[in-house]
């Protein structure tokens, strides 16, 4: 984890949660799945005048009812307490009961209009013999309020069937207005301006959108016990407002890094003229020159602060405005230049930078291999060694103050992207200058004889086994947002790129095995259908690095 004195934002430990639950009464409608909604009161503490799902606040009792409910046998305690919630609170605001009669037979309209909706359900349901149909009940999400926020929830977003023979009546006091709807029309009323909705609410309609009905939502829940996804969103400023990301979203790690407690003080704009603090010891300026291959541009990156002087990472390409800008964001004191590999959107700045500074910085690397295309020509002035530690510290620090205070990268060889790769971890914050081995929003393009898939691969596992090592939390690609998270998100994005190219691989082997015959261009429809046709040019070369893998793992004769 990054040393708290290197944080740009002073701790601010987050509002602690409280549980609640909520439910999705859904039904199948002449053009789809449609769920019920109900508008709350105006003078509601939290989201007044919201859209939501019926939900509210576990109480103690929920906890104790469990003798009156008909559950799985694999729901466990929580999940049963959860249900029982989801349940009460949509009798007591909506006027629906999910409860089964002593016959088996659902619960109807004269069942319900039979309850008081302000006495305790459970008691009077034991009563006239009604039990809660908690086995009818299905976890959807799980929802934990933003850290940002002075009122917090942790929310399981339950489904069920809406059951026949009843109809949603609003309390008047925390509900009004019930109101079935398509997912879609919810959503485009709220882009409208005339159905508000919060964050969570929003991003749970539009994964609705994904099911065609009833069945296929509860079929998928029903797999298992847990939620299909969990999120407690960060929030930045884009274009001024701000904007929230779920834990899949490109920006979720950055925000992670730089605003670990929910602080709504990060921008998320790619701009390229000025540097943008990461860290108090870390420092992205991006290069002007977005495109197909580079995403919104090169990441140059600064390490260390203006003690110890700085180490720039990858220079970029040859632009001498964005040079200057390395140059004026450093003060000057750039003590080393290390380029992650010789391609011309990372090294070719690295001389003219060079060159502006007094004392003369050395450029580090790895010379590009003869397999690299001439326009990728590079030698460093020195060659790191695999392991090599490169070490910023303060003058006059004794040995242990000036690791603790200091900023120390350690290199990494990384062949496969390039021959000549490499990553950097710095060591004291659990960072990861991953280059273009690893990049935010798309994966890297492997492009022969340079480029190398076993080598790549085998690169993809020396990181992984790094980042348990390490600890590592946040991985910094050379294209993209920040990758990684407080916990094992690092980590995880690293398996999910292997499985991503295990998979790729998979296709391209069953590809070779319809067509034994065919060519690369004969295969690359079928291996990357997925993928924009404009961008074909470009997956050739990894289709191809693919091939000569396979190939290379084939037994040849007499083995």
């Amino acid at each position: 984890m990054p040393r708290p004195t290197q944080q740009l934002h002073p701790a601010r430990p987050p509002t602690p949660v409280r549980d609640a639950a909520t439910m999705l009464l859904l039904r199948d409608g002449a053009l789809g799945i449609e769920v019920l909604m109900t508008r709350r009161s105006a003078k509601a503490s939290f989201v007044p005048g919201a859209y939501v799902f019926p939900g509210g606040a576990i109480d103690a009792a929920d906890a104790l009812c469990h003798a009156a409910l008909q559950c799985r046998a694999s729901q466990g305690s929580t999940q049963m307490t959860h249900a029982a919630a989801a349940i009460r609170e949509s009798f007591e605001e909506l006027g629906i009961l999910l409860a089964r009669r002593s016959d088996g037979q659902w619960a109807v309209q004269n069942d319900i209009d039979a309850l008081d909706r302000q006495g305790n359900l459970y008691e009077q349901c034991d009563i006239v013999g009604l039990r809660l149909a908690a086995d009818a009940v299905f976890v959807l999400a799980r929802w934990i309020t933003d850290r940002d926020l002075p009122k917090r929830f942790d929310v399981p977003f339950l489904v069920a069937r809406m059951p026949e023979g009843q109809e949603p009546v609003a309390d008047e006091t925390e509900q009004f207005e019930p109101v079935w709807v398509r997912p879609s029309d919810a959503l485009a009323r709220h882009q409208a301006g005339n159905f508000f909705m919060i964050y969570p609410t929003i991003r749970t309609l539009e994964r609705l959108l994904d099911f065609a009905d009833v069945s296929a939502v509860l079929g998928a829940c029903a797999l298992s016990e847990e939620p299909l996804w969990t999120s407690c969103p960060r929030t930045g400023l884009l274009g001024g407002r701000e904007a929230r990301y779920m834990e899949h979203e490109a920006a979720f790690g950055e925000l992670a890094l730089v605003c670990p407690d929910g602080q709504i003080a990060h921008p998320l704009d790619w701009q390229t003229e000025r540097a943008v603090p990461l860290l108090n010891n870390v420092q992205r300026l991006t290069a002007p020159n977005p495109g197909v291959m580079t995403g919104p541009g090169t990441n140059s990156y600064l390490v260390g602060d203006p003690r110890s002087g700085y180490i720039v990472i990858d220079p970029g390409p040859l632009d001498t405005d964005h040079l200057d800008k390395l140059y004026r964001a450093t003060g000057g004191d750039i003590r080393m230049i290390v380029c992650t590999h010789s391609h011309t959107d990372h090294s070719p700045g690295a001389r003219p930078l060079q060159a502006m500074c007094t004392p003369t910085p050395p450029i580090l690397g790895l010379a590009s291999a003869p397999t690299a295309r001439a326009a990728s020509a590079f030698v460093p002035d020195r060659e790191l060694l695999n392991g090599e530690l490169l070490t910023l510290t303060e003058p006059a620090l004794d040995a242990d103050c000036s690791y603790s205070f200091g900023h120390t990268l350690q290199v990494i060889h990384t062949p496969g992207h390039a021959a000549n790769h490499l990553c950097l971890l710095l060591q004291q914050d659990g960072l990861l200058f991953s280059g273009d081995h690893v990049l935010n929003g798309s994966t890297t393009v492997i492009d022969p004889p340079d480029g190398d898939m076993n080598d790549y691969l085998a690169s993809l596992d020396l990181l992984i086994s790094v980042c348990c090592a390490q600890q590592v939390k946040y991985i910094l690609p050379a294209h993209g947002y920040v990758i990684g998270g407080p916990q094992e998100e690092a980590l995880a994005a690293l398996l999910r790129l292997k499985q991503h190219r295990l998979q790729r691989e998979a296709k391209v082997i069953h590809a070779m095995q319809t067509q034994p015959q065919g060519s690369l261009d004969d295969w690359l429809p079928m291996v990357y259908a997925d993928v924009p046709e404009r961008m074909w040019p470009v997956a050739k070369r990894s289709l191809m690095a693919h091939v000569a893998r396979i190939e290379s793992l084939m037994p040849t004769a007499g083995d």
